[in-house]
């Protein structure tokens, strides 16, 4: 999943076993997919066009993501020419429960600018522009998390199917739980989401969480859900739901939120 600042994308996500290797860490391939994925939607944002990768220099591998650490992906356009940009990428790992940080790796991809059939694209240079605002996005989510649209994630009809949306809308909530207490959470309940407007393949989900209540043993957190175009920047409200989290102990037990 992706969040971003102005200048800055970040591609936040929880180190599951189907990405570890045999040592229990992140596979080095599922975290080169991640950079990748991560310098892609900040190259898009920055030229609007189609982009594909060229090439990747100086990715060295420092510090292990441990399995359950929370991933983040960091990406800056840091050099534009006239068609094509260097984005940087940073990846950190962090402890769910201390909010320990350590730097895992860094590295530069180069993006190149292309036209939708992979040849030369007019209209150019990229130089000199900025990243494109993101006006209706809610500034003051504990969270902003971005993901692409892929053809495995979309139904019949070609557009985000229900249920995967939902699972990203739990792990932003999920997110924006553990870090707002730093407690092992898990999901006890959501009330009633409406889906306002599908969001087809190709494009982009945006989700912003914000805890909105905490309890003795559980918090609330609302996470909304809009759909963005690549090209265009268009977007359109999707869904929004509140996701009730419970703090538990070793033995899956609910226990008290301590703040």
């Amino acid at each position: 999943m992706i969040h971003h600042t102005d200048r800055t994308i970040h591609l936040t996500d929880i180190v599951f076993p189907k990405n570890i290797n045999h040592h229990e860490t992140l596979f080095g391939g599922a975290a080169l997919s991640y950079m990748d994925k991560v310098a892609f939607i900040a190259a898009t944002r920055y030229g609007r066009c189609h982009f594909v990768t060229a090439s990747c220099d100086n990715i060295d591998f420092d510090k292990p993501a441990l399995k359950g650490n929370i991933v983040d992906f960091a990406a800056t356009v840091i050099e534009a020419g006239r068609r094509s940009l260097k984005v940087e990428v940073v990846m950190n790992a962090e402890d769910m429960v201390t909010g320990e940080r350590v730097t895992c790796t860094r590295g530069i991809f180069n993006m190149v600018a292309v036209a939708k059939d992979g040849g030369e694209i007019a209209n150019l240079p990229l130089s000199g522009l900025t990243m494109s605002p993101h006006s209706n996005a809610d500034p003051d989510a504990d969270e902003r998390i971005v993901e692409l649209v892929f053809a495995d994630d979309t139904n019949h009809h070609g557009s985000l199917f229900g249920g995967h949306g939902l699972s990203l809308m739990a792990k932003a909530g999920f997110i924006a739980a553990t870090r707002k207490c730093r407690e092992v959470m898990v999901l006890a309940s959501l009330d009633k989401t409406n889906f306002k407007a599908p969001i087809q393949i190709g494009e982009i989900v945006d989700l912003s969480a914000k805890v909105v209540r905490i309890g003795n043993k559980s918090m609330t957190v609302n996470v909304k859900m809009w759909g963005e175009g690549l090209l265009t920047g268009k977007r359109s409200f999707c869904a929004d739901s509140d996701f009730i989290m419970v703090a538990v102990d070793e033995n899956g037990k609910s226990k008290p939120i301590n703040l």
